[in-house]
């Protein structure tokens, strides 16, 4: 592994790495997960990927029993911090000084399991230059997200710098809800971005991400003026953004402001996930009482809606398993 170029010794905490992704930019590609985003989206389905710190979460229903299994009894300093009733674990008290990453990494069944990881730039690339030939042959390479990927934008620019200095394709998946100077420093190392577009009116992407959009959309337009090719990525999600009147004129948008550079518009349909991740943080799941049209129906309507955003002249795909060409 070259070095001189970026610091292998930089760090940042990372939730997933997930080697021979197909739609996550071009060719197969491994995705790098890091910790922490600045909105907070009702119908994320990732809650892990909130904060920016280490996490542990707890599936009860997954513990076999402690008359079969005491490994993470044996892990813990603590054994008080682990609530037991009728031989089951319970519940853990995450208040208590007790090394629950020890407990989760011996947990056989991922009832006890760590939500992120500490690691350096140089032990992400060792696990990315893996599948370097995978990359060479299919025209893939590094993409990394969240969360959002920028909020750790040091540890994200020092991945890219890697990246780019072992002569490997780079993408990010970015809401944009960052700084511009942190925009600025990484979008020279970045070959392809994909951008989260959630809403076009302000007022309602505040009511449904916990931020507005003007920030987001000077910065997509700063993507675009640089020249980098660009993919939005439209989670649709019926009775917030999924209508007619925002996708319309989010098309609208693409085609007056981002000058060509978006390759593919992506519509994301809506799928209720995430209310187990949510209970196992001791989180309440924002759309608990949403009742989503029948699933037949709203990809349907999807594929309607990616043909009503074409008529703009915006190149709109329904789902992410469209092959994404640079």
């Amino acid at each position: 592994m070259k070095r001189g170029a970026y610091n292998p010794d930089v760090t940042g905490i990372v939730f997933n790495i997930q080697r021979f992704s197909v739609h996550d930019g071009p060719g197969i590609r491994t995705v790098v997960f890091l910790k922490g985003c600045s909105l907070r989206c009702k119908w994320c389905s990732n809650p892990e990927s909130m904060s920016r710190r280490e996490q542990i979460g707890f599936y009860p229903d997954r513990c076999i029993g402690t008359d079969k299994c005491s490994e993470c009894f044996e892990a813990a300093p603590d054994p008080a911090a682990l609530n037991v009733q009728d031989r089951r674990v319970v519940g853990i008290e995450t208040n208590k000084p007790c090394d629950f990453l020890a407990c989760a990494e011996a947990c056989p069944t991922g009832a006890i399991r760590a939500w992120g990881k500490q690691v350096t730039v140089g032990e992400v690339m060792e696990e990315v230059l893996a599948d370097r030939g995978f990359y060479e042959e299919s025209g893939g390479g590094l993409t990394l997200s969240g969360g959002e990927a920028l909020v750790q934008h040091e540890f994200a620019a020092e991945l890219l710098k890697a990246a780019r200095t072992e002569g490997i394709h780079t993408c990010v998946e970015t809401a944009l809800n960052v700084r511009s100077d942190i925009l600025d420093t990484t979008l020279p190392l970045i070959d392809l971005a994909l951008c989260d577009l959630k809403h076009m009116d302000s007022a309602a992407h505040k009511r449904f991400t916990g931020a507005g959009n003007r920030r987001i959309l000077r910065n997509l337009e700063k993507v675009a003026a640089s020249g980098t090719p660009i993919v939005v990525r439209i989670p649709v999600v019926p009775g917030h953004n999924g209508t007619e009147e925002n996708l319309r004129a989010t098309a609208s948008y693409i085609a007056e402001k981002l000058d060509g550079h978006v390759i593919q518009v992506q519509l994301l349909p809506f799928r209720k996930l995430g209310p187990e991740k949510y209970r196992s943080l001791g989180m309440a799941y924002p759309m608990r009482d949403f009742e989503a049209p029948p699933r037949e129906q709203w990809e349907n309507d999807i594929r309607g809606f990616a043909e009503m955003m074409g008529s703009y002249g915006v190149h709109t795909v329904a789902g992410a398993n469209h092959r994404i060409e640079v």
